[in-house]
């Protein structure tokens, strides 16, 4: 089941609330010994958290189904990067990261117990039964912690995010599981910041710019590759072309990243593999690093934007000197253990 953006935090009666996690989006089935991890996408991740199947051996109903996150709790927050870092092909190197950066699994729905499907069921009674079932689950398995008070809902949009979660998920009362309907509703943070481009990737039609490389500076001078801005529509994309043209001459002289191989990438950089499609064109073409944009956002993780962000303006106001970190608005972290609802 998924859920649809909102701005605002819908107040109607008869709501639950939950933090919204950053992590993957998990189903877990369990048949005794048999466990098995499904992604979102109905792909597997199983073989990615042979920790977790440990975990939910031991911990959850012989025989369920749940709907929830897989998450790594890091010392400045959930830390999406390391959770990225287990889709992996190397057994080895699994195992080790599950022993080095062991993962967690936040419950907040349920679809079955036993023989009983629990999909027709309204969610507050879904969540009644879900409560019972982990009252005894120890990490790392969670339930996530859920209100009917919308105050206590905007408090954690608030305070909660320095935790790494990046918004609150609202759910009515009488809600049926629905898969594929976005019939829950998602508040995330909306801001803002000024970004340098200096670089873009063709659209993968080949007609014109599919995303525009975004970078700002610290506090040494350097610019770092912050994420990218996306999401245009044909003719924009066919717009972007002419107005970055007179930028790629000589873009390669003195390019901050011009040095940056792909074997060197890491992921970080433009030129970098993409760990979920290996197969998928990360080549990119540079461009003087003379204009400004602004870009809206909804989460920073670390130093760069958790996701694609999307093209507001060109600012010709600002220098690309003035793009730096300090003008990001960074929460303060919130204590993690307490999000867990754990001592």
């Amino acid at each position: 089941m998924l859920a649809k953006l909102s701005r605002e935090l819908p107040r109607d009666a008869g709501l639950f609330y939950e933090p919204k996690w950053d992590g993957f989006r998990c189903i877990v089935f369990r048949d005794g010994d048999d466990v098995e991890l499904g992604s979102r996408n109905e792909k597997p991740l199983t073989r990615y958290f042979p920790e977790l199947v440990e975990a939910f051996r031991r911990e959850l109903p012989d025989r369920c189904v749940l709907d929830g996150e897989i998450v790594i709790a890091g010392p400045n927050g959930l830390d999406f990067d390391a959770l990225s870092q287990r889709i992996h092909p190397a057994e080895k190197r699994i195992r080790q990261l599950a022993e080095s950066t062991p993962a967690s699994f936040v419950a907040f729905d349920l679809l079955a117990h036993g023989d009983r499907s629990y999909m027709e069921t309204p969610y507050a009674e879904r969540r009644a039964t879900l409560e019972t079932l982990l009252a005894t689950a120890r990490p790392p398995v969670h339930l996530t912690p859920a209100t009917e008070d919308p105050d206590v809902a905007q408090d954690w949009f608030s305070r909660f995010e320095g935790a790494g979660l990046d918004g609150v998920v609202a759910k009515a009362g009488d809600l049926h599981y629905l898969p594929d309907k976005r019939a829950m509703v998602k508040v995330k943070h909306h801001r803002t910041a000024d970004c340098v481009v200096a670089g873009f990737r063709t659209h993968k039609d080949g007609a014109g710019v599919g995303s525009m490389l975004l970078g700002l500076f610290d506090g040494e001078g350097t610019l770092h590759h912050v994420g990218v801005a996306s999401g245009f529509s044909v003719a924009r994309r066919r717009e972007l072309v002419d107005e970055l043209e007179p930028l790629r001459a000589g873009a390669l002289e003195d390019h901050p990243w011009a040095g940056w191989a792909p074997q060197d990438a890491g992921g970080r950089m433009p030129g970098g593999p993409n760990r979920w499609n290996a197969g998928k064109d990360m080549t990119w073409e540079p461009v003087r690093a003379e204009r400004v944009c602004e870009v809206s956002y909804d989460h920073l993780q670390e130093s760069r934007f958790r996701h694609a962000t999307s093209f507001v303006r060109w600012r010709p106001d600002r220098t690309p000197a003035s793009c730096t970190y300090d003008q990001l608005d960074t929460p303060v972290p919130y204590e993690l253990a307490r999000v867990f609802g754990t001592a």
